[in-house]
């Protein structure tokens, strides 16, 4: 199935599943004196919720504050200030133990996957790490849920004890994923997932995410400077603008009528259909 043959989905009415209220970010940048310093804000006042089963996608050009909020939701930076309320819980009122149980419900998964995965392990030792680390079953037990999810992500049981530099890098985007699916989470937070894979290639990821979604029920917060990657993908698009969301709409809605200048900025930049196919064509050609 091709990306723009991907059936949309019913948004879910019920209570948000993560709601993100007053988020920001700062850093304190420190100059040549003792006592010079300024505050450098990444993203400031950020607020959106999401539902259970559905997409959103956060997108922006670089230094818009996207990747910086991604891990903040999944608490590798604290934010400075603001609230995350996950399934009626507000999680930065709890304490670091309250944390654990919490933070398994939260993935992320990085842009570049070759990095963040570990060269000296084979996939199914990568994939089983979280579980192991959360002491979630025997050996044996962890071993079979990594083959498990290999099969899932449409990686061959075979290739479990390959090392990451073995696999093409849409397989690594799939070992990567396994491992964010080890532990069931809720949400997976996706950071520039697609970014450098190539056009064929990132159809196949994202048909395999919306797989995903719609046999686990998960939700996805999908990172991107690409608004054509996101536009059959999600079901809610967030503009971010130098730290800030200028424009949140249903997916549907922004592309047909965008409000802001910005936003109309960026879907002016899109490549057409027909110059992507004639790429397509050109490349399949040499």
């Amino acid at each position: 199935m091709s990306a723009g043959a991907r059936e949309p989905h019913k948004v879910d009415q019920s209570e948000p599943l993560l709601e993100v209220r007053g988020l920001a970010k700062e850093y304190a940048e420190h100059g040549p004196f003792a006592r010079s310093r300024r505050v450098v804000v990444a993203f400031d006042e950020v607020n959106f919720s999401i539902r259970r089963g559905t997409t959103l996608a956060l997108v922006g050009e670089s230094g818009a504050g996207k990747s910086t909020l991604a891990r903040c939701l999944a608490f590798l930076e604290p934010p400075t200030r603001g609230e995350i309320w996950f399934e009626g819980v507000n999680l930065l009122a709890l304490s670091k133990q309250e944390h654990i149980p919490v933070c398994r419900k939260i993935q992320l998964i990085h842009q570049d996957p070759a990095s963040a995965l570990n060269p000296g392990m084979t996939a199914a030792e990568i994939i089983a790490e979280p579980l192991a680390i959360q002491r979630l079953g025997t050996k044996d037990e962890q071993r079979a849920r990594a083959i498990e999810l290999m099969r899932r992500v449409g990686l061959s049981a075979d290739s479990a004890g390959k090392r990451p530099l073995e696999f093409s890098g849409g397989q690594r985007q799939r070992l990567a994923i396994a491992r964010a699916l080890a532990l069931e989470p809720s949400v997976l937070i996706l950071d520039e997932a697609c970014s450098g894979l190539d056009l064929q290639t990132q159809e196949l990821i994202l048909d395999l995410l919306a797989g995903l979604r719609a046999a686990l029920g998960m939700s996805f917060i999908y990172v991107s400077h690409d608004l054509r990657a996101v536009s059959d993908f999600a079901d809610e698009v967030a503009v971010m603008y130098q730290g800030r969301i200028v424009e949140h709409r249903a997916s549907a809605d922004l592309f047909e009528d965008p409000k802001d200048p910005y936003t109309r900025e960026l879907l002016g930049a899109m490549p057409s259909m027909e110059s992507i196919c004639a790429g397509r064509l050109i490349g399949a050609s040499r």
